[in-house]
């Protein structure tokens, strides 16, 4: 039984922490390849490191790869060419990581025979699952994007950072940044923040003075008090601007760059790679996980997609108000369109029997791949948008991002629970 009063807490990344832009850069090679066939395949890794980004995969789609197998024509520059465009959208112009200057290496192949021969639509065969797998929905009342609070505060500071760095209006932050939010609930409602953390990389000397004795017996130090009492006096500000009025607290812990120095950062300072921040994209730890990562991946891998409709379906639920909290497991096996089980769980907050929803979700929703895809209007350049902030709790776009996050199912949810 979920417990009425506690502390829980999530974290976000920005866009420029290193696992992020290995995820962008992923879903940026998706978009590429699905905007020349809706049909395309692609498995694709990344790796960024000091001055260097590194894809491995696979991938098959009409305009970048030809039938034998090889390359198009100009396709290899196409892929080099998203990759530096997405390193400096998210601004990274330094020495140690520079859009410009950084070596690329391409190790993307063509689409293993076997997996396609297993999972492609043939004659009387439906499409199969692109792989094993359990994934899992989650959607809760506790904010109006129907997400668990600590995870939607950890995003919008983040996100309200980013926006003021790209403006000049916080001309002291770089790209890299973590954030973490601790709430109070009572009553399972969040009342207040207990603890806000926020580690972001600055320009120089925005930290506290600083001095350290190298092997030659030389002193460097840095840093400026003032210039720190800026950093930190802004990011409070958006904490108080950020979260709802009275969350913040005279007793609230607030911490700012607590390690102190924090200049490099980004791929220069650790290395990133695709699918590690699958938590942040999800749920913050409110939700069970199936594992899978999301970036990198076409929609016909269910690691994708069904994460997609099981989101889609709980937000439903929830906004349809048959449950305050809801979560709908789905499990597939490779090559295999249906999937092996449906579980929904309202977390004793349900107003219906959730038996009756595992039946009857099947039948609003067809959630095979193919039909998930249909439904939500999958199969387009969609995901790079996705690969920051969270890919859920976030607003519809009119070409069809964010589908997932619609609520055009409640009508007809409503009138099947109730019939």
């Amino acid at each position: 039984m979920m417990r009425s009063s506690f502390l829980f807490t999530s974290e976000s990344v920005s866009e420029g922490h290193p696992d992020k832009v290995a995820d962008q850069i992923s879903d940026a090679v998706v978009d590429l390849f699905l905007g020349k066939d809706p049909q395309a395949r692609v498995a694709c890794e990344t790796l960024t490191t000091t001055n260097r980004v590194v894809l491995a995969g696979e991938v098959r789609g009409d305009g970048m790869i030809d039938k034998d197998g090889n390359w198009a024509p100009g396709a290899q520059e196409e892929i080099q060419s998203v990759v530096r465009e997405t390193v400096k959208r998210i601004g990274y112009e330094q020495d140690g990581f520079h859009w410009q200057n950084l070596v690329f290496e391409n190790h993307l192949h063509p689409q293993s025979a076997h997996i396609a021969q297993g999972v492609d639509e043939t004659g009387n065969k439906d499409e199969g699952a692109g792989d094993q797998g359990i994934m899992f929905g989650y959607a809760t009342d506790e904010t109006p994007d129907f997400m668990p609070a600590t995870l939607y505060y950890s995003h919008k500071i983040l996100e309200r950072m980013a926006a003021d760095r790209h403006s000049g209006a916080a001309p002291f932050l770089e790209p890299d940044a973590k954030s973490q939010v601790t709430l109070a609930y009572e009553n399972e409602v969040p009342v207040r923040a207990t603890a806000l953390v926020v580690s972001t990389q600055h320009a120089v000397d925005y930290c506290l003075p600083w001095e350290n004795t190298k092997a030659d017996g030389t002193v460097e130090s840095g840093g400026d008090a003032a210039k720190y009492k800026t950093l930190r006096d802004y990011v409070i500000s958006v904490f108080h601007d950020v979260l709802p009025a009275g969350f913040v607290t005279d007793d609230t812990v607030i911490h700012v760059n607590p390690t102190g120095r924090f200049e490099i950062g980004g791929p220069d300072g650790d290395a990133g790679v695709t699918g590690r921040k699958i938590i942040v994209d999800t749920y913050g730890g409110a939700s069970p996980h199936g594992g899978g990562a999301f970036s990198g991946k076409d929609p016909t891998k269910v690691d994708r997609s069904a994460a997609y409709i099981t989101r889609y379906l709980a937000k439903n639920v929830v906004a349809a108000g048959l449950a305050r909290r809801c979560t709908i497991q789905l499990s597939y096996a490779i090559g295999v369109a249906d999937p092996l089980s449906v579980y929904v769980d309202l977390h004793d907050t349900g107003t219906v029997d959730e038996s009756k929803l595992e039946a009857i979700l099947p039948t609003l929703v067809r959630l095979t791949p193919k039909g998930i895809r249909t439904h939500l209007g999958l199969n387009k350049p969609i995901y790079q948008r996705s690969a920051a902030y969270g890919h859920f709790g976030r607003t519809p776009d009119a070409d069809g991002g964010f589908s997932w996050e619609k609520t055009d199912l409640v009508e007809a949810l409503t009138a099947a629970v109730g019939g």
